[in-house]
């Protein structure tokens, strides 16, 4: 029997159009890469709560509850299903916590995380679609509605029975006072600060992890690391026989704990090699800039804010030459 003409004709094509990469793995997904974030996260959360005890869980506790209400919050308000499940609200609630000092009111937390969840990722589509990293503007936001609860007298408290909390932290202390923190404690964690950001050895550990688990992209720290090493052995810059050494900036602040954790984030970063190498580079030699020539004893959030406001130009400049050459333009 003779096949018909019609079921000789072979199928058509399915065309698939999408953005780029085209050969992914299935098993990288939004809820595995914020799972190694959480897990990364682990070492600086175990030196906060060790520092800062209940202060620290506090914290903790209200952001990521916030985090999560607000994402609750606002995409039943657009008419769709909440997904708390990806994790990514509960990333975002953490490193914000992560980001404050022990001592902040309650409601600080509360209101940087719903600021964090709709003013930095609703607004702009949900998850995948934030311009600006969504912890970093919670926190700005914060910063501006409670200036006397984020400023640098808000990490001291005489009379607190946490030592830590009793002398100035280490950039405030040698931005005011000229004083040099000693490395061994800023490398353990035993200084005050942002309950995330105490300890370089954390920092380290929980980022190597997302590195080597490719949830990172290792050149973004790396470059940060790279300019701050660079820049601040200036000698003519930056070096003025205090003491201070570029291990210190290395160590000190939040400096490591947003080179890992912040910068890395992949929607608000660059897409190509190049392109990340600049991203941290720029992002270390913002961090240092603030610190020396402005009146904060920080520049973490400042400089996350304004890179990834420069992400589509760096995007552009830093776009790989095809194989086989350059495209040639139409005339």
């Amino acid at each position: 029997m003779n096949a018909s003409p019609a079921s000789s004709t072979p199928p058509a094509p399915v065309l698939t159009v999408a953005p780029g990469p085209h050969i992914f793995s299935g098993s990288l997904t939004t809820r595995r890469m914020m799972v190694d974030v959480l897990l990364g996260l682990l070492p600086l959360v175990a030196v906060a709560v060790w520092q800062f005890r209940l202060l620290a869980l506090m914290q903790i506790g209200i952001g990521v509850a916030a985090a999560l209400a607000a994402e609750w919050l606002f995409q039943r308000m657009r008419g769709r299903a909440a997904t708390l499940s990806d994790g990514s609200a509960a990333v975002t609630g953490l490193i914000l916590a992560l980001s404050l000092p022990a001592t902040a009111p309650w409601y600080v937390a509360a209101v940087g995380s719903f600021a964090a969840i709709g003013l930095a990722k609703v607004v702009f589509g949900g998850v995948g679609q934030n311009l600006f990293n969504p912890a970093m503007v919670g926190r700005a936001f914060a910063m501006i509605a409670f200036p006397a609860a984020m400023g640098a007298s808000a990490y001291v408290v005489a009379t607190s029975p946490v030592d830590a909390l009793t002398h100035a932290t280490p950039l405030t202390a040698l931005k005011m006072a000229n004083e040099v923190t000693a490395l061994g404690p800023l490398f353990l964690g035993t200084t005050n600060g942002s309950i995330g950001e105490t300890s370089a050895l954390a920092a380290i550990l929980g980022g190597l992890y997302l590195c080597l688990r490719r949830t990172a992209s290792w050149e973004i720290p790396a470059g940060a690391i790279l300019s701050v090493v660079v820049a601040a052995g200036l000698p003519a810059l930056f070096r003025d026989g205090s003491g201070w050494s570029v291990a210190h900036d290395l160590s000190a602040g939040a400096f490591l704990f947003g080179a890992f954790f912040i910068a890395t984030d992949p929607v608000s970063s660059p897409l190509t090699p190049k392109g990340k190498w600049i991203f941290g580079a720029v992002f270390g030699l913002l961090v240092l800039l603030i610190r020396r020539l402005s009146g904060y004893p920080e520049g973490v959030m400042f400089a996350i804010l304004i890179v990834n406001a420069l992400v589509p130009l760096i995007n552009r400049v830093s776009i790989p030459v095809p194989v086989g050459g350059p495209v040639p333009e139409r005339k």
